[in-house]
């Protein structure tokens, strides 16, 4: 739905992926923007659970709008739905909802502190890691029917990446920055480094995302392909794996 970096661009909002398995549907990340994105692909009162990476504003502001949604519904408030985030998440956002959303976070959500390890979010097994960012950060693996996508979230070098996507058929990794001096450690990854995750991890096919509207998605493309053998794309609103 949105894979824009650090803040929605002209032409994708920041990070949302739908995943739909055996009619169950799981949105991972709702960063600003990515509300509007989704309701072209998706019933937003059938969405069956939601899944944060972590509490930055990319990747979880518009659960705002998805409360406003959820609470004044025409039919009336609907059911809370279960949100698997880190911890503080309800209070973060209700922080960012202001004073007079109604009945705050908790009413229109389920919260379930994530861990390491394991979890079960309907038909999908997923497997939770921590990685390298200023905020607790989870990456995940998604299984279902014998296949495996992987998603970084928001890191910088990290080798529990590594072992989490270790085989998967896509790694959906971030790539925030182009090579060049100065950039900062434990934040983002490179293009190259992305590649780099992708190719130790033996994974089939690359995809980069997270992509930082003033930089060259054709540059960030060529640093990854000279070290990543595999099938590479970049991600875009509306494409689909």
């Amino acid at each position: 739905m949105g894979c824009s970096g650090s803040f929605p661009g002209p032409r994708s909002a920041a990070s949302c992926y739908l995943v739909s398995a055996d009619g169950f549907r799981l949105v991972i990340d709702l960063g600003n923007g990515a509300l509007g994105a989704l309701q072209r692909h998706a019933d937003l009162a059938g969405v069956d659970a939601v899944c944060l990476s972590h509490l930055h504003a990319d990747h979880c502001l518009d659960m705002c709008s998805y409360h406003v949604f959820r609470t004044h519904h025409p039919a009336g408030p609907l059911p809370p739905i279960p949100v698997y985030a880190p911890a503080g998440a309800a209070e973060r956002l209700d922080l960012a909802a202001g004073p007079g959303a109604g009945r705050g976070m908790a009413g229109s959500f389920e919260f379930t502190d994530l861990a390491p390890g394991p979890l079960r979010i309907g038909p999908l097994a997923i497997t939770a890691a921590r990685v390298n960012h200023p905020v607790e950060t989870f990456a995940f693996r998604i299984e279902h029917g014998g296949r495996v996508i992987a998603y970084s979230a928001d890191t910088g070098a990290c080798d529990d990446l590594v072992r989490l996507a270790s085989g998967a058929d896509v790694l959906l990794c971030e790539a925030s920055f182009t090579e060049g001096p100065g950039l900062p450690e434990d934040l983002h990854l490179t293009a190259g480094q992305a590649a780099d995750h992708a190719r130790r991890a033996r994974a089939r096919r690359l995809v980069l995302t997270h992509l930082v509207p003033w930089n060259s998605r054709e540059r960030a493309r060529s640093e990854a392909a000279e070290r990543f053998p595999g099938p590479l794309a970049l991600a875009r609103p509306g494409m689909r794996l």
